[in-house]
């Protein structure tokens, strides 16, 4: 079993997360943002992950810190849990319709962090999450899980149907990145014989 936690605290926020990749869907999560942790126990959910992660920021003075820092954490925590990545499928990819909305989410687990955002979100708030700090938690996530990550949403009208339909298609394309391939199993998913960033 693939499995991983972590602990990072700093002077704005202070999160502990466990991680098994081979999961039930089951979770455990408080971030101070409802909202965010909603789109995280879906990502849960629909990835066959299991997630324990809790977190205590300074919301009194605004929400980056937290939701920046809780991506960076799960970033972590797969990185961690995949190890030297050695027969992982590495890339994976999503279409997800979510009613009147429909997004593509795409990644590749290669090592080298980069992040292609657009949600097309037209609000302030979806819920009580400041939308624009979505991009934030994507970015923490990409840099320190050693992932390309690619997000757009095609179209849509609902904002929080957008957020819900990037958060389920993130799992799924997660879900195959990570799964394993029984004939590779001792090889690494790469032609350099390396991957950058990643434990070897």
């Amino acid at each position: 079993m693939r499995t991983s936690s972590v602990e990072r605290i700093t002077r704005e926020t202070q999160i502990r997360g466990k991680l098994k990749i081979e999961g039930k869907g089951k979770y455990s999560i408080s971030t101070g943002i409802r909202f965010l942790d909603h789109m995280l126990e879906l990502f849960t959910k629909h990835g066959g992950f299991d997630l324990e992660l809790q977190a205590t920021g300074d919301l009194d003075v605004d929400q980056h810190h937290t939701v920046e820092d809780v991506g960076i954490v799960l970033g972590q925590l797969f990185a961690k849990a995949l190890g030297d990545r050695k027969g992982i499928n590495r890339a994976g990819y999503f279409v997800m319709p979510m009613d009147e909305t429909l997004s593509v989410t795409a990644i590749d687990l290669g090592g080298r962090p980069a992040l292609v955002y657009n949600d097309k979100v037209k609000t302030r708030l979806v819920g009580d999450l400041q939308s624009e700090l979505v991009h934030d938690f994507f970015d923490g996530f990409a840099v320190h899980a050693g992932a390309n990550v690619h997000v757009l949403v095609m179209y849509g009208r609902s904002n929080h149907h957008k957020l819900e339909s990037i958060f389920k298609g993130f799992a799924r394309a997660m879900k195959f990145a990570c799964s394993t391939d029984a004939r590779l199993k001792d090889q690494l998913p790469s032609t350099k014989g390396l991957l950058e960033g990643t434990a070897q």
